[in-house]
């Protein structure tokens, strides 16, 4: 008898689950995983920003022996940016630029003897009263009639229009280094 009451106890053997037993069960929620948190990119330099520019106005420059962009340089202590073509060079004041003027058009340099291709040109706006740039022919004297107030940067489109996303990076690459440079992103008033 004492054997059966012990067999009789199926609260004390453990059983086999039934299938459907275990699905009702839930299933435990998996922990979540644990990244490591990543730092912030840290903002870029003003000497990182020069070289970007630098290396897309090189690289990404027209090669129609006018309007290619043959060395640049900037001086940190005056934020002047120089650009040397054929015809002489410019010197950008990249203080006295209005960053939130930024134009990106195409415009066909060809005359009348020559046929050249495309450029896609980068325009900003001084600030009121200052001068944007100073062009200087092969003599180093000034070029009078072309405009102060705006400062123009060059590039290929062929060449730009195969690179992804250049005109978002390289606006976005100039106004950050006009704004370190002492430059404004004057407010739009309406």
């Amino acid at each position: 008898m004492a054997l059966a009451s012990i067999c009789g106890c199926s609260g004390l053997l453990p059983q086999a689950e039934t299938p459907a037993a275990q699905a009702a069960q839930p299933t435990p929620k998996p922990k979540p995983v644990q990244h490591a948190k990543t730092e912030p990119k840290p903002e870029p330099t003003q000497a990182d920003l020069f070289n970007y520019v630098r290396g897309k106005l090189l690289s990404l420059s027209p090669s129609d022996g006018v309007n290619d962009n043959q060395e640049v340089t900037f001086d940190a202590g005056t934020s002047v940016l120089s650009i040397t073509q054929p015809d002489g060079r410019c010197e950008i004041s990249l203080g006295a630029i209005d960053a939130s003027t930024a134009i990106w058009e195409t415009f066909d340099p060809s005359d009348n003897l020559n046929q050249r291709e495309n450029v896609l040109r980068l325009t900003f706006t001084s600030l009121s009263g200052k001068k944007a740039r100073v062009c200087y022919d092969t003599h180093n004297q000034v070029i009078t009639s072309l405009a102060g107030n705006r400062a123009r940067f060059l590039f290929s489109q062929r060449k730009a229009g195969a690179v992804a996303g250049f005109t978002d990076k390289m606006g976005k690459a100039m106004k950050k280094l006009v704004l370190l440079a002492g430059g404004s992103a004057e407010k739009d008033p309406i």
